[in-house]
């Protein structure tokens, strides 16, 4: 099998990555039908409330991340999955039934969307250590590459399909086929043999969760990538709502072209998962070239002066974005002690994600106040400035040599040392070509 796949060749893991498929399918095509919902039935599109749903949706990563990390550490992943994956289905099926009956109001959405946020909160940290369990330590970074490209094969086609089903059958069918679509998950951890997984020791005692603070505060390298992901996730991914507003109020396009831009963000974000999956390790140095790319592409899709521009625009944040979370996921888990690896990682999510019930109302207030553009706009301004200040940092700590030679390809080279062995995979100097 090649190198991009290797992790498809154990069983559990191929289980696993096929029911992720279409959950993650459903679970774009529920979100597209959500802000659909609130967009355009519940609100005259209301940036702010729909900046609401979306904080509500992501303030339990924030609130809850030291239990949800203790939860992953202490007890079976597998079997916290299928509680948290039942909660999301029967959840996502009292919105789709609220909505067919005509009777759903904005509150409601609210609800839901609190709810959704605690179960994928339990959920997420079982679900990035689960990786380790299905496929050994060899394997992480591959397997990690491939859930990304999982999540964005399910970004690729659930906003398209969305869009259609919105289009066609109604807003309320399209959230009953996200409810649906968990079942595939379920199904998936049902199926999967428990004698082939790679199980790490579990947490026991008190203090755990002040341990897993305490080991974080010990490693700056850890701290170094914590902070570039915080910054991405509350200022510059927020696309699920800028998308949106971008759609309807600066081009006045309709829900078929509001979900084909999610599609066509997906294509830039699955091509950069396969491309971290043939990387043997993550690097510190893509991480920050990534970032750049991110400020880039993110200023062009706030400038764009088309629709079709803008489409092309998020195509290269889908690219540069996903090549930097993939390869943050990999650095911090790789790196961590593993029977530490669910606070950790819980840590990281509540960072990466719960800082969006931070800035997704902001952002939703800027839209309002000084338009749809600057929703993007402000995620350009915010990673730029921290990409540019930890770079120097980086000049300021590292040995950094430049070299020249006529005869040889390339001509020059610009060695660097590690600030952290840990954080750039490997004890030798990087070299820059």
């Amino acid at each position: 099998m090649s190198a991009t796949f290797a992790s498809l060749g154990v069983r559990n893991y191929r289980l696993f990555a096929t029911g992720g498929v279409v959950s993650n399918t459903g679970t774009w095509m529920g979100r597209v039908a959500q802000d659909w919902l609130v967009l355009t039935q519940l609100t005259d599109h209301s940036s702010t409330a729909l900046g609401t749903v979306t904080g509500l949706q992501f303030l339990p990563f924030l609130v809850l991340a030291p239990w949800t990390g203790l939860i992953a550490d202490r007890y079976p992943k597998r079997r916290i999955m299928l509680v948290t994956q039942t909660v999301l289905m029967t959840s996502a099926a009292a919105l789709a039934a609220l909505t067919l009956a005509e009777v759903v109001q904005l509150w409601q959405v609210y609800l839901v969307a609190i709810v959704q946020g605690v179960a994928t909160a339990v959920d997420n940290p079982a679900r990035q250590t689960f990786t380790a369990e299905m496929v050994g330590q060899g394997l992480i970074a591959n397997a990690v590459a491939l859930n990304s490209a999982s999540f964005n094969l399910g970004r690729l086609a659930g906003p398209g399909v969305a869009g259609l089903l919105i289009a066609a059958y109604g807003t309320g069918w399209t959230l009953l086929a996200n409810a649906v679509s968990f079942a595939a998950v379920i199904a998936s951890l049902l199926l999967m043999r428990a004698a082939d997984l790679h199980a790490v020791p579990l947490a026991r005692g008190k203090g755990t969760i002040r341990e897993g603070l305490a080991y974080v505060r010990g490693r700056r390298d850890i701290q170094l990538v914590l902070l570039l992901v915080f910054v991405l996730g509350t200022f510059g991914m927020n696309f699920q709502m800028t998308m949106a507003l971008m759609a309807t109020t600066v081009f006045g396009k309709g829900a078929t072209e509001y979900g084909l831009l999610g599609s066509v963000m997906a294509v830039g974000s699955l091509s950069a998962a396969l491309l971290s999956a043939r990387r043997e390790r993550p690097r510190l140095r893509v991480l920050l070239v990534a970032l750049g790319g991110f400020v880039v592409t993110s200023g062009a899709a706030a400038l764009a002066p088309s629709y079709a521009v803008f489409a092309v625009a998020l195509a290269g944040c889908g690219l540069t974005a996903l090549t930097a979370l993939t390869t943050a996921n990999a650095l911090v888990q790789i790196s961590v002690d593993p029977v530490m690896r669910g606070r950790v990682m819980a840590l990281y999510m509540a960072i990466f994600m719960g800082g969006t019930p931070l800035g997704a109302p902001f952002i939703g207030w800027l839209g309002d106040v000084a338009g749809p553009r600057w929703t993007i706009g402000i995620g350009t301004v915010t990673v730029g400035v921290t990409v540019v200040a930890v770079g120097a940092l980086l000049l300021r700590r590292e040995n950094v040599q430049l070299s020249y030679a006529s005869r040889r390809q390339p001509h020059f080279q610009l060695t660097v040392g590690p600030v952290d062995a840990d954080l750039v995979g490997s004890s030798e100097p990087e070299v820059a070509r």
